[in-house]
């Protein structure tokens, strides 16, 4: 996989049932975002607290990249067999913030999102500039199915549904 050799994967066991909004739109079938650890000092309406490695973070509300940035994607099962990760393709324009973004963010958190909840964090190590990223846990069947109609699998042309 090319997210472990990007980044220094840090796992966490994010405790049940904390959610933070995602800053997407409202209405929105199946959201994914990404959002970048911001300095305690910003401003209160644009960040968002949220327990990582066992210290209070926070994360800007606004994601470096959401759903409409993914070009394709790929679910597994996760490690912990409770649900499914995914790897995500992004768009060019993306890959190409995203690099801009990860090589300015070395050492700071980044966590991944779906609908709205936390499901997984990484700390960035270096730049990733292959355009691909992994969500490892927390993504449930149906939001798989719903994601199948919106973008297609790596590999196919049109989404499954």
């Amino acid at each position: 996989m090319t997210l472990p050799r990007l980044l220094a994967v840090v796992l966490l066991a994010l405790c049940p049932g904390l959610t933070a909004h995602a800053g997407g739109k409202k209405g929105e079938a199946t959201g994914i975002s990404f959002h970048l650890q911001a300095d305690p000092t910003d401003n209160p309406k644009m960040i968002f607290s949220q327990m990582t490695n066992g210290q209070q973070l926070v994360y800007r509300r606004n994601p470096e990249i959401s759903t409409k940035d993914i070009a394709a994607f790929n679910p597994f099962p996760s490690q912990d067999g409770e649900g499914y990760g995914a790897l995500l393709q992004l768009k060019p324009s993306a890959k190409n913030r995203f690099s801009a973004i990860t090589n300015a963010s070395v050492n700071r958190w980044m966590v991944a999102m779906v609908n709205g909840r936390v499901v997984d964090a990484v700390i960035i190590d270096k730049q990733v500039d292959d355009g691909q990223v992994v969500i490892w846990k927390g993504i449930g069947q149906a939001e798989i199915d719903a994601f199948d109609a919106m973008v297609p699998r790596i590999g196919e042309k049109k989404p499954r549904r």
